[in-house]
């Protein structure tokens, strides 16, 4: 890995950088523009290492602390991690590295699912790696005996998304196995604790088959990322819509159109 350069102190007008494995943090992006349309953007996909959530732990922390090593080097005023994978094998990492840096992750909306209801019936739907990380085995511990919840790895949502996927009969055949056991035993709530879910959220209803609630975790790190601008007197005063950019680690045109498409299909609840 590169060693460090000169990280300048971070100013108003500097982009917000949103990085993930792939594509999945889109939906992340979508709802930070929502929320602060006057700031300026960089996504940066790291569609050449997709997917993350079949590597190691610190496979996945070294391209992660790479990739936005680069980001804040080239002027990312703060960086959201819009991949619950990278976020439980590096965020610590990297906040410690960039401490003036706001660094703001991802964490499966596990807390309001759980107390939506009294002993709620949970299923979280998220990668082999973010299920198995200490990270969310201690937010299961805080609520285990608060609801009932099971977990669901999902790693061929990740698939179909990345290919721009997200409605079709494979996609529909492949969801339908997978749930299948969750139409005889149903669930209340439904955590998608991957940013790629979010995407095929009504395939997931149709597969189920009944009325689900869904928690995603997009909308509060939008709301934890406004925050910590805030506190650090980073927010850009400008009142005219900022900047949107797509970068990939593939270059290609084509997936920088798949992003714009993806950025465009995602509907926030």
């Amino acid at each position: 890995m590169a060693q460090q350069r000169n990280i300048q102190e971070p100013r108003p007008s500097q982009p917000i950088a949103v990085f993930d494995s792939g594509f999945g943090g889109i939906s992340v992006l979508k709802e930070l523009a929502r929320l602060m349309p006057g700031e300026n953007y960089l996504y940066y996909g790291d569609c050449k290492n997709a997917p993350y959530g079949t590597k190691s732990t610190a496979e996945v922390r070294d391209l992660t602390v790479w990739n936005i090593g680069r980001l804040i080097e080239n002027g990312a005023k703060a960086v959201v991690i819009a991949c619950n994978t990278a976020t439980s094998a590096a965020a610590e990492t990297l906040r410690e590295k960039y401490p003036d840096i706001p660094i703001i992750g991802m964490e499966p909306a596990l807390k309001p699912a759980a107390l939506s209801m009294d002993h709620a019936q949970v299923l979280v739907m998220a990668t082999a790696l973010t299920l198995r990380e200490d990270k969310f085995h201690q937010l299961l511990q805080t609520f285990e005996n608060t609801a009932d919840i099971y977990l669901l790895p999902a790693p061929g949502i990740v698939e179909f998304v990345e290919q721009g996927v997200t409605e079709s009969p494979g996609l529909s055949a492949y969801l339908s196995e997978l749930l299948a056991p969750y139409r005889r035993q149903r669930v209340d709530c439904i955590v998608l604790g991957c940013t790629h879910f979010p995407f095929v959220r009504e395939s997931i209803r149709r597969a189920l088959g009944y009325p689900v609630r869904f928690f995603e975790g997009g909308r509060g790190a939008a709301r934890e990322t406004r925050r910590r601008l805030q506190a650090q007197c980073l927010c850009n005063p400008q009142a005219k819509p900022g900047t949107l950019n797509f970068e990939t680690s593939c270059g290609a045109s084509e997936k920088k159109r798949l992003c714009q498409k993806l950025f465009g299909l995602y509907q926030p609840m």
